[in-house]
């Protein structure tokens, strides 16, 4: 029953790179809300990156600079891109498209 699916998590070396990928059931381009998070046992939801329409884009402190998120058409996904990850970046990372929410993917810096 799930709406909003995440992919692209996995295991990074510091300073590498990944592009997380969200897509749901309706077109992105109807979504003026969408948002990324990630958790990480014992600690609360943290708000990484969003979109909130108007072509307004906002990013958290920590990963300013090194985060970027797009709204891919073609692809139907809302995506996030991650550059010089660090140990700290790791992660389960959470879409929210609107009101729906992913299960989340998995990111792992290590060396």
């Amino acid at each position: 029953q799930a709406q909003v699916v995440e992919s692209g998590g996995g295991l990074v070396q510091p300073g590498g790179s990944l592009r997380l990928s969200c897509a749901g059931s309706q077109s992105i381009l109807s979504i003026f809300n969408m948002d990324w998070y990630r958790q990480v046992p014992g600690r609360q939801r943290e708000f990484v990156a969003g979109y909130m329409g108007d072509g307004v884009y906002t990013y958290a402190d920590v990963v300013k600079g090194r985060f970027t998120i797009s709204v891919n058409a073609e692809n139907n996904s809302f995506d996030l891109q991650m550059n010089d990850l660090k140990p700290e970046d790791s992660a389960t990372y959470y879409c929210l498209l609107g009101r729906d929410w992913g299960q989340g993917t998995q990111v792992s810096v290590s060396s």
